[in-house]
């Protein structure tokens, strides 16, 4: 039954036995149930358990019939994927949880962390850019990100190719946060599973929303990109096309009030396009790190990020020493041999995702991936029922 006597313009308060744990994630893994509605929910009812009992009622009023809340054993079987890859659950409101993005009013109610926790209390700076990245740009963010690390910064990014693996590569030594798209158990892309494992092994920590083994799917970047801003005092593009993901990231940045900058670019490389636009519409332009540094108040009581978390500084401290070697070209060559047998099978008729996974003879976990690369690519788009068909060019 709803309470009606529990109000407050305030998050509740994150659970503290594991019954109600469970719940908590069982109200935001039902369906039809996002952050916005997860929050609404608990503010109305008071405790996940009273949302949940109230749910069907509420799925009824909308028009939904025979709505079903998620079992709790789907979360149990959640939790034991975590417990097995070494990932701890964080809730808003506990202590670890990050203290900027908790401020965000659609803050993430839980984000499963493997790593360092203690890495989310640290002031961030997100950098983020294209994955088909020039030279320049991938010299401009191991830069920043360099920079930014003996500053006392913690640098945040999406993990993805290009920009994304170039920053947090050359914060390995200081501190770097990975948020991922999919779960954070699913390393996305391939290539970079070493560096993901690397990130951990340096104190850092790769987090997630999403579910324990969810494949990211094109709808859950724009909002792993917003934890990126919302984690960050300042984001920081370093190329990106007009059309991009990185733009989507700059713009969720200044709704939450953070500060933005962009490094400026040629007017003809369409890689530097959307960093030019936010130029030229007021972001600060960056031409090192002392540019990111002052856009940003001064930190306080700190004298390096090494120091401040107590952690031992590894063998050959210099960034070279950390640098992860080059993707094998041979898996990059799979990858590619794969997206081209995925785009000659496909057509403008749909065809299932199972049937094409039957038709290339290829482990689902290899092609899941590959269908993700393509749908952000604007190559091939899902339809209801799990149906795949090719875009018009």
């Amino acid at each position: 039954m709803r309470d009606d006597s529990y109000s407050s313009t305030h998050p509740p308060l994150p659970p503290t036995t594991e019954d109600a744990r469970v719940d908590w994630l069982r109200l935001l893994r039902s369906r039809r149930v996002g952050v916005a509605t997860f929050w609404r929910l608990l503010g109305e009812h008071g405790s996940a358990r009273a949302a949940l009992d109230a749910l069907p009622e509420v799925a009824r009023a909308a028009g939904v019939e025979r709505y079903t809340v998620c079992p709790e054993n789907v979360i149990l079987g959640e939790m034991k994927t975590a417990r097995l890859c070494g990932a701890r659950l964080i809730l808003r409101g506990e202590a670890d949880y990050p203290k900027d993005l908790a401020d965000l009013s659609d803050a993430p109610p839980a984000l499963w962390t493997v790593g360092d926790a203690r890495v989310l209390s640290r002031p961030m700076v997100a950098l983020v850019g294209a994955r088909n990245a020039s030279s320049l740009g991938l010299r401009m963010a191991r830069n920043l990100a360099e920079g930014l690390g003996e500053a006392g910064y913690c640098v945040v990014s999406g993990l993805a190719r290009g920009i994304d693996a170039a920053a947090h590569h050359a914060a390995l030594r200081t501190g770097t946060v990975a948020v991922l798209a999919g779960g954070v158990d699913v390393l996305y892309p391939a290539e970079n599973a070493g560096l993901a494992d690397d990130i951990v092994s340096h104190h850092g920590a790769r987090i997630s929303e999403q579910p324990m083994g969810m494949q990211p799917l094109a709808r859950h970047f724009p909002m792993r990109n917003r934890i990126v801003s919302g984690l960050a005092r300042a984001v920081v593009v370093v190329e990106a096309a007009a059309k991009s993901g990185s733009l989507i990231t700059a713009r969720g940045a200044l709704d939450q009030g953070r500060e933005v900058l962009a490094v400026p670019g040629h007017p003809l490389d369409a890689r530097a396009a959307g960093c030019n636009m936010l130029i030229r519409d007021g972001a600060h332009l960056v031409r090192h790190v002392d540019d990111v540094l002052e856009a940003l108040p001064p930190l306080e009581g700190q004298t390096s990020a090494q120091g401040e978390l107590g952690l031992p500084d590894p063998a050959g401290a210099g960034i070279d020493s950390v640098k992860a070697p080059e993707p094998e070209t041979r898996t990059l060559c799979q990858t590619a041999d794969l997206h081209t047998r995925i785009l000659d099978r496909l057509g403008p008729s749909p065809l299932a995702e199972d049937q094409l996974i039957r038709d290339l003879g290829a482990a689902s976990a290899h092609v899941s991936p590959a269908l993700t690369d393509l749908e952000l690519e604007g190559r091939i788009r899902r339809q209801p029922g799990g149906f795949l068909s090719l875009v018009p060019r």
